[in-house]
Parts: structure tokens; sequence; C-alpha cells
């Protein structure tokens, strides 16, 4: 059979091709590109890497800064806490003080008052044991015929009014 005598000549042939060929993808992709491909992904991964080292620093930088803030905050909110606890009671003992001063003011008026009321019962009462003495005079004299003197009839008054 011929075709298989030629086998061997065409194979050795297609070989040759595919070795050369072959060769020639090894030395231009497998030593010329693929180095520089790789130096590519390492100088990537290297930037990668130092970006997100620097992220990181910047994220503990700010959280430091944002924890320093924070205090401050703190502080400052302490402090005018502190502040109008110190206005409050400051504003109470004036408040205070204003109602002494007005609670002695309207004790003294009520003291006043009192006794302005009293002395006007006091009048009062004498008023009425004085007409209610020439009253009862009056009454025995008209009735009784009977004259009596006036401290007898005050003295039966006051009685009266008082029991």
């Amino acid at each position: 059979m011929p075709q298989i005598a030629q086998l061997g000549e065409t194979y050795a042939s297609q070989i040759f091709w595919i070795l050369l060929i072959f060769g020639f993808v090894f030395f231009v992709v497998g030593r010329g590109m693929v180095p520089k491909v790789m130096e590519t992904v390492s100088l990537r991964d290297k930037q990668i890497t130092e970006d997100l080292s620097a992220a990181a620093d910047a994220r503990s930088q700010a959280d430091q800064e944002e924890e320093a803030w924070r205090k401050r905050e703190n502080d400052n909110r302490a402090k005018a806490q502190a502040i109008i606890a110190e206005a409050k009671a400051q504003s109470a003992k004036a408040t205070e003080a204003r109602l002494t001063e007005a609670n002695v003011a309207i004790d003294a008026r009520m003291e006043e008052a009192d006794a302005r009321i009293a002395s006007a019962r006091d009048g009062a009462l004498e008023e009425i044991e004085t007409v209610a003495t020439e009253a009862a005079n009056d009454i025995a004299t008209r009735i009784a015929g009977v004259s009596v003197d006036e401290a007898t009839a005050r003295a039966a008054v006051k009685e009266a009014l008082n029991g």
C-alpha cells in the first residue's frame, strides 16, 4: 500500500513544522510575553497591596480622629450640661429669693390686713354692744317702765353676746 509508505514522509514534515511553530510560540510568547505579563500582574498585585495598606492606614487614622472628635464632643457636652445645671441652680436660688421676698411682703400685708380686720371687728362689736345696750335700755324703759343704768345694760348685753 503506497499510502502507508508516504505516512512517514508526510508525518515527518508535519511534525517538523509543528515543532518549529511550537518552538517559535514558546520562545516568543513563553519567553518574551509571559514574563512581561507576569511582571505587570506582579506590579498590579503590589499596587493593590499598597493601596489596601494605605486604605487601612487612612481608615485607622480616620477612626482615631473620629474617636478624638467624639471625646471632644462628649467633653463639650458635659461642660454644657454643667453650665446648664449651674444656670438652673442660680435661677432656682434667684427665684427662691424673690419668692421669699414676696412671701415676706405678703405676710406683712396679711398681718396689716388682719390687724385692720381685728380693729374693725372690735369696733363693730363695740358698736353692736353700744347699739344693743341702748336698745335694751329703750326696751326696758318702754316695756317694763324701768330705768336701767348703762353699765348694767352693757353687762347684760355682753353676757348675752358671749353666752
